[in-house]
């Protein structure tokens, strides 16, 4: 795959550690859900660790007063793409537990493959916060980048998005259409099938978050 400068692969070992459980058939639902959220803890550490809003802050310690440097108030939203996306919104809330919450609805259609969007509520102000968009599978991108020119309709300016997995055909997608933003994938997987899953995946990421079929 071409190489872009906004797309980030992690090679982490304790990510591909817990991605290795994350792949398994007999994984069960609980666990599932809570190795979406761990990979989506280290994921967010990593990629915030710069273009993060702070501000200074004087701090009284038992011998003396410091200066340090502190995460802006009201200056981060975490924006999941539903369904799957839900499942990765603790593993952020860990790291931003103010952080607030928009919802963007979209499913495939399956004889296109491309997303109708059918929900979105985002909160107040988006367009001056920093937006986390957030969806385990990046498969074709479409999802993807219709979600990224939503937010960008919106006025918003700073955007980062994560997925745990991502394929070839759907991360030069997104990079190439919105140069703009910072993508971050634990894992690049080999290619689309037929069908427009990702190989060799995991199967339904939303479907094994839930219990559904």
């Amino acid at each position: 795959m071409k190489q872009y400068d906004n797309v980030v692969v992690f090679n982490h070992p304790l990510i591909n550690h817990k991605i290795a459980i994350l792949r398994d058939e007999k994984t069960s639902m609980k666990e599932f859900r809570e190795l979406v959220e761990e990979i989506t803890t280290l994921m967010t550490y990593e990629s915030l660790k710069e273009n993060v809003p702070t501000v200074e802050k004087q701090v009284k310690t038992p011998l003396e007063t410091c200066t340090q440097h502190i995460v802006e108030d009201d200056s981060i939203v975490i924006v999941p793409i539903l369904r799957a996306g839900l499942g990765m919104v603790n593993g952020v809330h860990v790291l931003f537990p103010l952080a607030k919450v928009g919802h963007i609805g979209m499913y495939r259609n399956e004889e296109t493959l491309e997303p109708d969007t059918y929900y979105c509520k985002l909160p107040q102000g988006i367009e001056n916060k920093l937006a986390i968009l957030i969806d385990p599978m990046l498969a074709t991108g479409g999802s993807a980048c219709d979600a990224i020119q939503l937010l960008k309709d919106k006025g918003c300016k700073n955007i980062k998005f994560m997925a745990i997995i991502g394929a070839p055909e759907g991360v030069s997608r997104v990079a190439e259409a919105h140069p703009d933003v910072k993508i971050y994938v634990s894992t690049m997987d080999r290619c689309l099938n037929e069908h427009g899953y990702i190989l060799p995946g995991l199967g339904d990421a939303g479907d094994r978050l839930f219990g559904t079929k």
